[in-house]
């Protein structure tokens, strides 16, 4: 932060000199004024800033892991800027998948585009297994056939700046979750958080190098690369585990939570108290940040309401009780007679009664 110092526009400098010593600059109170200014570092208020911040880190720390691998042998080295590397190729794609997560529908994406967040998501939690899985082999061999060697000073300057790095943009970014709200910054601050952990064992484990030189152990160090990427694939593979999982249910249409369902479900039927309801259905899929709701409710075959208009008043009624549990939701409300409309899909198909025959 700066601290500016501003001059009234009718300040009057007088210099007064003593003859022994340089000039005092002599400024009269009365007619001068000094207004302090702060400026104040640049805040990220967006998602797209966000996911910008996160790209840029992958990058960084990525090129400078490949190139530290490279120099000094080190599989766990390699692991890791692998990982962010491709990281960073996914990241240019879901900062693009967070400006179409805003927009509204069209004609070729007719139900939004909700569901590319899940995709990306998905992306990302495969990735990481795919790199887990090819690290973990690799080390695997690694121990059965005598361990490597690597260059400890190296390694260790690389964890210390990594552990660092990933620890800031972690912190960073999980402020930004609570105030934006993104699923796929939600992802970002796992995925950091990972990181962070992996970085911090890669540079404890490290360090063992020259303390089991100095303890005349030598025969031990090929080993603690290899063994600590079998460590930490072992560790920290569920977390991408969950985030795959979770993400490709989402594009399979479960339905979500209990703890989501179940506030939306109560809305609605506060929402329709006012009417004589038969049955009440709800439906609802929440791919990435946007719940899309179904609501069938099912009347009297006798039922006469007033009016189009009073249909419709109910119908903005239960959108506005679902957006006040769930801000971002697309919701559908069909009305009808006939139960048969709303009930689920059976399982041997349809009767040959059925309306939809």
């Amino acid at each position: 932060m700066t601290l500016l110092m501003t001059l009234s526009r009718d300040s009057t400098v007088s210099t007064l000199t003593d003859g022994a010593g340089p000039a005092d600059l002599t400024l009269y109170p009365t007619l001068y004024s000094v207004t302090p200014v702060r400026y104040h570092a640049p805040m990220i208020k967006t998602e797209r800033g966000a996911l910008g911040l996160s790209a840029a880190m992958a990058l960084a720390l990525g090129v400078l892991g490949l190139v530290i691998a490279f120099v000094s042998g080190s599989q766990a080295i390699m692991l890791d800027g692998l990982f962010n590397v491709s990281y960073f190729v996914i990241a240019l794609a879901t900062v693009r998948v967070a400006r179409l997560a805003e927009m509204p529908d069209s004609g070729t994406f007719p139900f939004g585009y909700g569901y590319f967040e899940s995709l990306i998501n998905a992306g990302k939690g495969l990735l990481i297994l795919g790199i887990s899985a090819l690290a973990l082999g690799d080390s695997l061999i690694a121990l059965a056939t005598g361990g490597r060697e690597v260059a400890a000073g190296l390694a260790i300057t690389y964890a210390a700046i990594a552990t660092t790095a990933c620890g800031a943009t972690a912190m960073t970014l999980r402020r930004l979750e609570k105030r934006l709200a993104s699923p796929l910054v939600t992802a970002d601050v796992g995925n950091w958080a990972v990181n962070t952990a992996v970085s911090a064992a890669v540079l404890l484990a490290f360090c063992l190098i020259p303390l089991l030189h100095w303890l005349e152990l030598p025969r031990f160090t090929p080993y603690i690369d290899p063994l600590l990427v079998t460590l930490i694939v072992i560790l920290c593979i569920g977390v991408p585990v969950r985030i795959a999982a979770r993400a490709i249910m989402e594009l399979l249409n479960r339905s979500p939570a209990e703890a989501v369902r179940q506030p939306v479900q109560t809305q609605v039927e506060a929402a329709v108290a006012g009417l004589p309801v038969d049955e009440l259905h709800v439906r609802m899929v929440h791919p990435g940040r946007t719940l899309y709701v179904l609501v069938h409710v099912v009347l009297p075959a006798d039922y006469r309401p007033d009016s189009l208009a009073a249909l419709d008043a109910v119908r903005r009624d239960v959108s506005q009780a679902v957006r006040s549990v769930a801000r971002k939701s697309i919701v559908d409300v069909v009305f009808t007679g006939d139960a048969a409309w709303a009930q689920p899909w059976p399982p041997g198909g349809w009767p040959a009664d059925h309306p939809e025959h």
